[in-house]
Formats: C-alpha cells, structure tokens, sequence
C-alpha cells in the first residue's frame, strides 16, 4: 500500500469520477471508452485506496454499487436471500491470497472448491413451491428483482415441474440465463434480413430477450438456462457439498455446466483455470471467466459474507484478448472533422473472434508514448466490442530495419496545412470542404438517417457522386433532379434506380429543425445538443445569430460547443450552404403547427437514459417534445422526470440521488396512451 501513501481525496475523487465515466460509456450508450482490463485495473486501484481510507469513500463510488435497481416495468419483488456480487481476482497471486484468507477464517489447512465456467449471461433466481415453478425473478439489485415468470416459462432448459416425487415444499434455485454462439448468430441473421439492428453480443441479446413484455418473443429466442447454486431451501436437508447439490439439481431436471469440476487447494484452481483457457475459444457459448466457490456448505455459513459478497466465492476474470503481430506500415485517415488517426498495418492476426489487421495508434502523443515504429513487434488488444488497438511495442523483438513513424504536416488527401490546437490532442486538416475526404465524410453525414434520412443515398454511391463532380456541396444534393441523365451513366443506376432516388431526395426536404441542424456537421453538435439548441431558440435566425454568451444560457452547451456553433455560422460558405438549402426547399414545422391541442408536458423536463424495447430513444424524445416537454441530454435538480430504460447507468443513480421522479418504459407507455401520443 506504500504506493498510496501520497494519494489525495481529490485524487480518489477524479478517479471515481473517471470509473463513472467509463461505466456510463459502457453501459448506456454502449460505446466503451477503455477496455475490461483497464476499467479492471482502475477498479482494483480505487478499492486499495478505499481500504486504507474508508473515510474517503464516495456516495457514487462503483465499490458501493451492488446492482441497479430494476427499470423496465415488471414488478419488483424482495429475494429471500440476497443474489450478491462476486469479488475478482485478476492473477495467480490473488488467488493464493483469497485460498490463505480462507484457510485463516476456517481453520483448515486445505480448502476443496467447486470450479464453474462464469457465463456470460442474466443471472436469476427460480422458486419452486412443492415441486412447481411459481416464480422467476431476474437479480435487480441483488436484493429485489424483476418478476419475469410469464418470460422463463418459455425457455425450454427451464423445468416447470421438478422430476422427483418428493420435492423440497421450498426451493429457490440460482442460474444463468445465456445465448448460445449459435443461436446469437441466427439471431443476428434474421435481424439482418428484415432490416433490424443486431445485438451486438450474446449476453445483450439474452437480457433483451427476457425483457420483452410479449413471451411470444421471448420464446422464439434460443434461450438457455444453466443453474449454478442453491439459493434457499425449506423443508429439506441440502447436502453439505456445493458440487453434490449441483449434481442434485441435475437429477431433479435442471441443466448444470459439464465443464464444472471439484478441486483440492489453490493450485487445483489455478491447474482448472490454465485448462479451461485453452477450451474457452472453442466452447459453443461466452465465458468470461471462472467461479471458484468453497465445497462445503457448513464452511460457507462459517465465513459467511462481507457487504457485497460473500467471503466463500470469487471470480477469476480471463485477461483482455491480446495477439502479437508486426506493424506492416502506418497509414492516416482522414475523418469527418478533418481529424487525422494514424492507423497501422499489421500482419492480419486472429483475436478477440476475429482476424485483425489493422489497429488505431490514436494519436501523435500515443505513438510517442508507446515509441512504436513501422517493423515493430507489437501486443494489439481487442476486448469485447473496442476497435482494436495497439497497446505495447515489444522493444527486445525490434528488427533492424525499424522505421520511424513521420507525423504528416500536411493533409494526405488534399495536402493542406495540419493544425493542432492547444489542448487537443488531435491534430486536424485546415481544408474543410475543399479536402476530399472531409468532403465525403460531411456528405455522408448529411443524408444519414438520424440526419437529412435520404434513403438510398449510401456511402459508396456518394463517393460516385463526388468522384464523378456532380456533388461538391449538400446544395448539390437537390440539383441532382437536373441531371438524370449523368445519374444514368453511374454504375449500378437504371431508370427506376434514380426515380426512388431523387423522390427520395424530394421527400427529405420535409425534415425536423433538430434534424436539419444535426445534418450540417457542427463539431461537437450531435443528436442532443441540436435538440436542445432548436427547442431553445425556435427558429434558424435566432440560432445563426446567438452570441457565444447567448449559447451558453443554453442547458448542455459549454463553452466549447458555442465557441463552435458561432465558428460555423462565422463561415461564409457555410452561411451560403445553409441559405442554398433553404433555397431549394427544405422546410420544417414550427414548434406551433406542431401542436394540437393542449400540451399537457409544456414547461416540464425530461431526460431519457438507457435501452428501451419498445421505442427508440429518439422515437420517446419526439413524442415528449411534441407533448411540450423539455428534453435534456443530462440529469439535473431541474429535471421533472427521469425515463430509464435497461441498463440506465450513472443518470439513474444522479436522479436517485437527486430524488428526480423515475418513470420506466412500461410508465412512460401507458403516460403516451393516455396523452394520446401513440
């Protein structure tokens, strides 16, 4: 703990505030902003300094967390015994570390545990009244759950009745609700064939699944339950090893893991653990690692439980997915915003599921941080859904022909002059639209769906239209309707073809002011922010016109985000864009002809978080602005009402803590009904 002796309260603060942070990212909008490892790593850091300073730990801090509570509508009902988290180990050496704590509490000089595989799934809880399913419960927040029966019923792995002509009059059965590889893939395929989203893991999938409020769903989705312990029992005399009321459990009907196995001391854990990481790839389901838990029920009552766990388990995760491979050569991209990401090439490599090759570097101070050169051996990661990256140089494997890695001055697109501002870690082509590549990018941006929504204009056949000079500017989007004949010459475009594609450029003229606004790629303006600028200034003319001061009255928009917005309307061309556009057609309804009625939500705000199954998170925000709500991409003391959906993440524990009223989807559904907005 030397380590930690300079260690501050801010410090502990910031990285709390940073675990947040990475949770929210991961959790809510599904996009990670670090890998498992390093969240893992941050996690084990705070809970040191949390130990040696219990008075420093924070209301919001993630050690105190033990599940979020439920949020999508089923009812909650209180467990009779907690369904508490697990404690990690990360190495050989906290596992002889947790093997010597239990030696110490039990007396024994020897421990056998129960090795499990930790699926990647929903765990739940299952209560059987002498022999019959009656209820199923997901794990909420460990002390009360979701009562989702009407859905388990429908998994096959599931008994409905136990096979035993003498069953405990109570019995409450622990498991794990997974998607198998298989099945995942199918899924995904038949989502892909009706032109739906795809889940992007099994273990969304399954969760999604058992949140359905039609079983009907539920049921089509192949579904496993596996059961991984005893929760409780009445009436019955449960037999003292962990590993032999498993093997019961089987016998009564349930489906328990074959891999699972029974072992004497550490080093049996340790031996399990190297011989379930070799099998892991090719299992037909996720694990993300082991369960060790102690054998003998009476030495589990013994050590009992800490505050979040019990002392008797722990979880051993796999190590992120790393590969070693060679930088072929780095190439610099060019986005959207002008920002350039160098990108090596590497020796394709198979990790993480897939063949990799080609890893981000980030940024000029990562390259430097890492010293990596064209040659180099590196160590790529890529752990669940994170692009992947390279992450460490293997000096001792540098060859001799090691090249240095030149930073370009200049654009590789259109060789203007590459800018970086103070601050920023990411340097930026000067070129805007005269660089091609921002060129495509900010067209692509334009007609995407949550944008203009120009169906049929899709990546590849913009960059036709760029290539071929018939599009320079979005204005020459709805000039196309003048030049069929150069659309006719296009590869892949017959008459038909450029009929659906300019009605489609004639029908995107109707649009959304938030749409419109999100549609000329401001830096740093997404969905929220154009959102909460159109409902606050009304109209076009008053938001090309707003100060910076102006803008930052404005809940959601900082300093940054003004400085931006005003830049861009300070930009000639881009005033002239915006007035060609208008020129050509496009129109929206004002907050006005929008209502009907009364709007019964008018003065109240409201911010939406999480997965939702039954709308979009867009769809909701439409329907709450045309009902007179507010709608805020952040929790505040100002906020009327917020609406969580799965996996809601930090803004639920703000509005929590806020005392901010919550409304699930199944609330919010029936609020809709009734104001008559579906």
């Amino acid at each position: 703990m030397s380590d930690h002796q300079a260690f501050t309260l801010e410090n502990l603060k910031a990285l709390t505030n940073q675990l947040n942070d990475y949770s929210y990212a991961y959790h809510v909008k599904d996009e990670p902003l670090v890998p498992d490892a390093e969240y893992d790593r941050c996690y084990r850091e705070l809970q040191k300094i949390e130990v040696k300073h219990p008075e420093w730990i924070q209301p919001d801090s993630p050690t105190q967390r033990v599940g979020e509570k439920p949020d999508n509508g089923f009812s909650s009902v209180l467990h009779t015994v907690p369904m508490l988290s697990l404690d990690n180990a990360f190495d050989n050496d906290s596992m002889v570390d947790f093997d010597e704590r239990i030696q110490k509490l039990s007396g024994k000089a020897s421990i056998t545990y129960c090795c499990e595989p930790k699926l990647d799934g929903l765990a739940i809880s299952l209560r059987y009244e002498d022999g019959h399913l009656v209820r199923g419960l997901t794990r909420g927040d460990g002390l009360t759950g979701e009562d989702i029966t009407s859905n388990i019923k429908t998994i096959y792995s599931v008994p409905l009745k136990l096979r035993t002509e003498t069953p405990p009059p109570v019995l409450e059965v622990r498991g794990e609700i997974y998607m198998p590889k298989a099945g995942f893939e199918k899924l995904n395929q038949i989502a892909a064939e009706k032109g739906e989203k795809a889940f992007v893991n099994p273990r969304n999938a399954a969760a999604g699944s058992l949140r359905q409020l039609d079983p009907k769903v539920t049921a089509a989705r192949p579904l496993v339950l596996c059961a991984y312990s005893i929760g409780y029992a009445e009436g019955w005399s449960q037999p003292d090893s962990h590993y032999d009321g498993l093997l019961q459990l089987s016998e009564w009907g349930f489906k328990v893991n074959d891999l699972m196995s029974r072992v004497e001391g550490v080093q049996g854990c340790l031996d399990y653990f190297a011989q379930l990481s070799e099998q892991r790839d090719g299992l037909s389901y996720d694990i993300d690692g082991i369960v060790y838990k102690v054998d003998s029920i009476a030495q589990q009552k013994q050590l009992g439980f800490v505050a979040r766990a019990p002392r008797w388990a722990i979880a051993r995760k796999f190590p992120a997915q790393e590969e070693v491979t060679q930088i072929l050569g780095v190439d610099f991209q060019v986005g959207r915003t002008g920002a350039i990401t160098p990108v090596a090439r590497l020796q394709p490599t198979f990790v993480g599921g897939v063949t990799v090759s080609n890893a981000t570097l980030h940024n000029q101070d990562e390259m430097d941080r890492l010293g990596v050169k064209v040659n180099d051996w590196v160590v790529i990661r890529r752990a669940g859904d994170v692009i992947p990256q390279v992450v460490q140089v293997i000096e001792e494997r540098r060859p001799d022909d090691a090249q240095e890695i030149q930073f370009p001055t200049q654009c590789p697109v259109c060789e203007s002059d590459i800018e970086r501002v103070e601050g920023e870690a990411v340097q930026r082509c000067t070129g805007g639209l005269v660089c091609g590549a921002q060129l495509k990018e900010r067209l692509k941006h334009f007609v995407s769906r949550k944008a203009m929504d120009i169906d049929g204009l899709g990546d590849k056949l913009i960059e036709q239209l760029v290539e071929a000079k018939l599009v320079a500017t979005p204005v020459d989007i709805y000039l196309l309707k003048d030049k069929p004949a150069r659309l006719l010459a296009m590869e892949r475009m017959g008459d038909k073809s450029v009929e659906k594609l300019l009605d489609a450029i004639e029908a995107s003229k109707q649009t959304l002011f938030n749409r419109f606004v999100y549609s000329l790629g401001i830096r740093e303006v997404g969905e929220a922010t154009a959102r909460t600028v159109t409902q606050y200034f009304g109209t076009l003319e008053k938001l090309m016109t707003a100060t910076e001061e102006d803008l930052i009255e404005v809940e959601d928009v900082g300093p940054i985000v003004a400085q931006h917005i005003r830049m861009f309307f300070d930009q000639e061309d881009n005033v002239a864009t915006v007035q060609g556009l208008l020129e050509q057609g496009i129109t929206w309804q004002s907050e006005d002809a929008d209502e009907v009625g009364e709007q019964p939500l008018e003065g109240k705000t409201y911010v939406v978080t999480g997965t939702l199954t039954r709308y979009s998170r867009d769809q909701v925000k439409d329907m709450l602005i045309k009902l007179g709500a507010k709608v805020s991409g952040s929790v505040s003391g100002k906020t009327d009402c917020l609406v969580a959906g799965e996996k809601a993440g930090s803004k639920l524990t703000k509005a929590q803590s806020l005392e901010v009223p919550v409304m699930d989807e199944e609330a919010l559904h029936e609020m809709l009904i009734t104001l008559g907005a579906v």
